[in-house]
């Protein structure tokens, strides 16, 4: 299996850090963003193939930016990990451009299911949430 190299954004570091160890047994954590306005940076100057984003940020709304992000980078897949479950979220989630969406409570069981999804061109959405 090809090495899945992806850039992780949230604004907690506690949760970036617990990420890194986490999801950099299995897959290339190229670098992580705790703010907004640094992930389009981050997206243009590596060579990613996902782009793990919270929706909730300083700086820049992830939907936002994942819009953007699909027009100028449309080879980076982007998976949303997040608090947020309401079905408007997940809607402009995908509307603006999301392979997967996975809520924070259920990362430990569905993160590196939907990354090596996405990464093989599906689809995913947490089941808890694919009501």
């Amino acid at each position: 299996m090809a090495t899945i190299r992806i850039l992780l954004a949230d604004d907690n570091r506690a949760m970036l850090a617990d990420l890194c160890d986490e999801l950099g047994k299995e897959f290339q954590i190229v670098d992580t963003v705790d703010h907004g306005a640094e992930v389009i940076d981050a997206v243009t100057r590596l060579d990613l193939d996902i782009l793990i984003l919270d929706i909730t940020m300083p700086g820049a709304n992830g939907i936002q930016l994942a819009s953007r992000l699909l027009n100028m980078h449309p080879r980076t897949k982007i998976v949303f990990l997040t608090i947020h479950e309401q079905a408007e979220y997940i809607a402009a989630a995908f509307s603006a451009g999301a392979n997967g969406y996975v809520t924070k409570r259920r990362l430990g069981s569905d993160l590196a299911l939907v990354i090596r999804e996405v990464f093989n061109g599906g689809m995913f959405l947490s089941p808890s949430l694919g009501k």
